[in-house]
C-alpha cells in the first residue's frame, strides 16, 4: 500500500519502527501528535478488537478495517452503533486491487 502512495502509520507497542515509519504505542499516542488517521487497519486477533473499538470511540475515529480472517461481530456492532464504519474479514490490498485503484 505504501507503493501506491498511502501513508501507513503503524501502531505497535513492541516496535519503534515498521516499514520505515515510526511506530506508536497506541492510537491515543498517535492522535496526541496531532495525527488523526482516516482508517484504522487492524491485524490483531479477534479478542483485541473490542479494546480497539473503545479507543476509536474515545478518539472520534470513524473507519475501522479488520483484516481477512479476523472477525468479532460484537465489537463490529458496537463500533457501528457508535458511528464507526466497519469492514471486517477482508484484505485491504485485495480490495484495493479489485477496485482497480493500483
Amino acid at each position: 500500500m505504501q507503493q501506491q502512495g498511502y501513508k501507513i502509520l503503524p501502531v505497535n507497542p513492541s516496535l519503534t519502527e515498521v516499514l520505515g515509519e515510526r511506530s506508536y504505542p497506541s492510537l491515543t499516542d498517535l492522535v496526541q501528535t496531532g495525527i488523526k488517521p482516516d482508517l484504522v487497519n487492524v491485524f490483531r486477533v479477534p479478542s483485541f478488537i473490542p479494546a480497539i473499538v473503545d479507543e476509536m470511540l474515545e478518539l472520534g475515529l470513524h473507519n475501522l478495517w479488520v483484516q481477512q480472517g479476523i472477525v468479532n461481530l460484537e465489537a463490529a456492532s458496537r463500533a457501528e452503533e457508535g458511528g464507526i464504519r466497519v469492514v471486517m474479514d477482508r484484505c485491504i490490498m485485495v480490495e484495493h486491487r479489485r477496485a482497480n485503484l493500483s
